[in-house]
């Protein structure tokens, strides 16, 4: 098994503790692509829970926290709104993109009712046996004896085959939506593009392709598939007339069904090598699975944050926030808070509150593919348990270069067949 150097996190945690709070800004990628934020999240849900950073390269913002605050922040929808973002980030103004996750009320519902059947329940029920097919075909053909990249044989692969089932998307060409996904939420820092310009370019490339899929579909029989599902609601049909929301919700649902699994996949890998007690305790109980899943999605939180921006002044926490200020909910960092689950910063397995983690949002924006992704989880777990004694880690990972995506681009491992 690998051994995980924990030098460069005594060093930010010296840093962390060092600095005067007021500077504290944690939005620097470095800070995420070398995962070493966790001590700044630590003193400031100690001494400064709503926490306001005067000066980055996102203009000032307010960080929330402590589990409970992004809560009361994430359920009140009336006066935090999300129509003018929803990352840390400012979309640029000649380039404004819109999907119903960044609207308010009513706006909101009525998209997100148009394609949330894709994830109810008797969908779900038929989609498992399609997951577990290709799950085991996946394992299968892994390399035995020799060290491979997780993430591209396993984690990628897995739900992106998925994502173009729900799409109904040319299957020979679904790692465009992979392309897509990485570029919509990483631009130039996925690494894929050198230049804004070229990242714009392949927006603009998604869009092109789905209104292309959206013609085809518009005239046939009702699909159901999430294309379809828009063209024939009374609601949404005209959407493709309406560009750049069309491209807005479709990045929606390509990164919600590809960034966030994929790298709890991941994430579980390496968390069960951080700590092999749980993995010997998984091996032992395969009941465990189930709330395992809901403890890898906590202790990885795949979104670190979500944004709002304040319609009124509002105290919080003893501090105001004033109208038009940009909040961060740092999802991240409520679901290592040691008032809402002890022990936070460890992967516990059968931790009896694992499923109250806030990465998948909390109120009217809660991730509507929540249990799409838990299931997808599930069953591949199911499947490496059947296969495989163990996932074994033999390097560090590399981490995208992101502040909103917690994500790998790299997991070095070896699997070593069941005994």
């Amino acid at each position: 098994m690998a051994s995980f150097n924990p030098i460069s996190l005594e060093r930010a945690t010296k840093h962390a503790n060092a600095q005067r709070l007021q500077d504290i800004e944690i939005s620097h990628w470095d800070l995420w692509q070398n995962d070493v934020v966790y001590p700044y999240f630590e003193r400031m849900r100690n001494e400064d829970p709503v926490h306001y950073a005067a000066a980055s390269r996102y203009g000032p913002y307010w960080s929330i926290t402590r589990f409970d605050d992004i809560k009361a922040v994430d359920r009140n929808h009336q006066v935090f709104s999300s129509a003018s973002g929803i990352s840390i980030v400012d979309t640029p103004p000649d380039f404004q993109t819109s999907s119903f996750i960044a609207m308010d009320q009513p706006e909101h519902d009525t998209q997100r009712k148009t394609v949330t059947p894709v994830v109810a329940p008797m969908n779900l029920a038929k989609l498992e046996s399609v997951i577990r097919a290709r799950a085991g075909s996946i394992l299968d053909g892994l390399p035995r004896g020799e060290t491979f990249n997780w993430v591209e044989r396993v984690s990628i692969e897995l739900t992106t085959q998925m994502l173009a089932t729900l799409f109904d998307f040319p299957f020979d060409q679904r790692r465009k939506l992979t392309f897509w996904s990485d570029v919509g939420t990483g631009g130039r820092q996925s690494g894929l593009v050198d230049t804004a310009e070229e990242a714009r370019a392949a927006m603009l490339e998604c869009l092109e392709t789905f209104t292309g899929l959206w013609r085809e579909r518009e005239h046939g029989e009702v699909g159901t598939d999430l294309i379809s599902m828009l063209i024939h609601n009374p609601e949404t049909k005209d959407m493709v007339n309406r560009p750049m929301e069309y491209l807005g919700n479709l990045l929606l649902l390509i990164v919600g069904g590809n960034d966030t699994t994929r790298n709890s996949i991941s994430g579980g890998v390496y968390a069960l090598n951080r700590f092999p007690e749980q993995y010997e305790k998984l091996r032992a109980d395969h009941s465990l699975i189930p709330n395992m899943v809901a403890e890898i999605i906590r202790w990885q939180t795949p979104l670190s944050h979500m944004r709002r921006t304040a319609l009124r002044d509002y105290e919080l926490g003893g501090k105001t926030i004033r109208r038009g200020d940009k909040v961060v909910m740092w999802y991240v960092s409520g679901n290592r808070d040691e008032r809402a689950f002890e022990d936070a910063d460890r992967l516990i397995i059968d931790r009896p509150n694992a499923r109250q983690h806030v990465s998948f949002g909390y109120g009217i924006h809660r991730c509507m593919g929540n249990r799409l992704a838990e299931m997808q989880l599930r069953v591949l777990w199911e499947e490496i348990l059947a296969r495989f004694h163990t996932v074994e880690v033999v390097g560090e990972p590399k981490r995208a270069r992101s502040n909103f995506v917690r994500g790998y681009t790299e997991l070095p491992v070896r699997v070593h067949l069941a005994h």
